[in-house]
């Protein structure tokens, strides 16, 4: 494989990195100013409930796509990512005042423009830093949202509900091939080409069936980020500042299980990402519990 071709699998690689590392430095401001997705950490219900709501989202959404409602679904996303934004500022905002008034007023004219340079200059790099932000912020909410056990039977599920949803009924496909369309920025675009364009090219073809950019879905990169803010806020373990041994290994392990999707992926068919990815997480935050003896979580 030519140097060309590795680097925008590198790229992917680079960015799994930093939104693991972003979305830890978010959970101690978001924790500090009480965010959270679910009142019980521990409790087992917490990732049934997710596995429900992201099925009735996806269902509503096809509908919506099937009918041709595309400007709702485009609402739908914007106040979604619009209100993760919020989230996101207002845990750093509070960091540096007090003033409520200041507190309110800069997290809300910061998500708004936000929004407004997503869906006013979707250009591939503004979607991907951005996008960066939000996975980070997303993984944050839920890591510290949910405990170890949680966390990990909930990635066990949506391993496997990705795998159904791309392999047996499609769904997930249509609906990704739907959401590029409308190139809606809740997908990570990795040109292939330094002359590539989002905003021209769209995922069009650059030759010989070949698409000018990678695509690789948010919650890609979101799953494996919640075991890693998970391990370092409910795992009392030595390692370095703000992180450790446990959560290190599950960020390689997340690596190594992306390096295993990225190699499916270039032989150019759709694949699910979420087996690989959340399958290597778990594999390498257990691993990093075995090197540091980190056994605590177990007791429910």
């Amino acid at each position: 494989m030519e140097l060309k071709q590795l680097v925008p699998l590198a790229g992917m690689l680079v960015m799994l990195v930093l939104v693991e590392i972003a979305a830890i430095l978010l959970s101690l401001p978001m924790k500090a100013a009480g965010i959270s997705a679910f009142e019980d950490p521990s409790s087992i219900l917490n990732p049934l409930i997710f596995i429900v709501i992201l099925l009735l989202f996806t269902a509503a959404l096809l509908v919506l796509l099937k009918y041709r409602y595309r400007q709702l679904i485009i609402a739908i996303i914007a106040i979604s990512i619009f209100f993760t934004f919020v989230y996101i500022f207002s845990s750093i905002v509070t960091l540096f005042t007090s003033n409520e008034i200041v507190a309110v007023v800069v997290p809300l004219a910061l998500s708004g423009g936000a929004i407004a340079l997503l869906y006013r200059f979707p250009e591939w790099y503004v979607i991907d830093t951005l996008g960066i932000l939000i996975a980070a912020g997303a993984a944050s909410i839920f890591g510290i949202s949910l405990g170890i056990v949680p966390v990990i039977l909930l990635l066990v599920l949506l391993a496997l509900y990705d795998a159904i949803s791309v392999y047996k009924t499609r769904h997930m496909i249509t609906l990704a091939e739907g959401v590029m369309e409308m190139k809606t920025p809740i997908l990570f675009v990795i040109p292939k080409k330094a002359s590539y364009s989002y905003i021209r090219d769209g995922i069009g073809k650059i030759g010989e069936g070949e698409r000018g950019a990678f695509i690789m879905g948010m919650g890609d990169l979101i799953m494996p980020a919640i075991l890693v803010v998970s391990a370092t806020m409910f795992i009392k373990s030595g390692g370095l500042p703000f992180i450790n041994i446990p959560a290190i290994g599950t960020m390689i392990g997340s690596l190594a299980g992306l390096i295993v999707l990225l190699w499916f992926v270039n032989k150019g068919k759709p694949q699910a990402g979420l087996p690989p990815l959340n399958g290597g997480a778990i594999i390498g935050f257990l691993v990093g519990c075995a090197i540091s003896g980190s056994w605590g979580w177990m007791i429910i």
